[in-house]
């Protein structure tokens, strides 16, 4: 089900949507996450995202970028969508242990160049990539795109 690919595309929180949908904000997370919805919750969803049943139930989300929803989209996320990487269900662990490591990474980089300053520019290339996961994880939970399993 492509229900949170819809939902962001739409610049639509969890909250919005359960209240758009008479749902309650847990059912969607439980939804977004894998769950199984009823046909009823499934009903209710399509009806407040506009659509019908079966672009719901797609496994494949394809964005129209004609749409006015597409242009409300900040760039950043736009970006996620172009390059697919919404497909792969980011979780924000996952991108959090990333941002750990690129800035890890970079501080010894950045150390290892008072010895060498061969390492200083990569050091500082990983440090900035460090800088702009923490973004994409703010990003992330500004917009509710994480695939990790809510927590109650």
């Amino acid at each position: 089900m492509i229900l949170k690919e819809l939902r962001i595309s739409r610049y639509l929180s969890q909250e919005q949507l359960a209240q758009m949908s008479g749902l309650n904000v847990r059912t969607i997370q439980r939804i977004e996450s894998g769950k199984n919805a009823s046909l009823e919750s499934q009903k209710c969803l399509a009806a407040a995202l506009e659509v019908d049943l079966s672009t719901l139930n797609q496994e494949k989300f394809v964005m129209d970028k004609s749409s006015d929803n597409w242009h409300k989209l900040p760039i950043f996320l736009k970006m996620w969508f172009e390059l697919n990487i919404l497909q792969t269900k980011p979780t924000r662990r996952a991108t959090a242990r990333g941002e750990l490591m690129l800035h890890v990474g970079g501080f010894v980089a950045c150390c290892l160049a008072l010895i060498s300053d061969v390492v200083l520019l990569p050091g500082l290339m990983l440090l900035a990539s460090g800088y702009l996961m923490h973004f994409v994880i703010w990003q992330g939970d500004k917009y509710s795109i994480w695939y990790d399993e809510p927590t109650d």
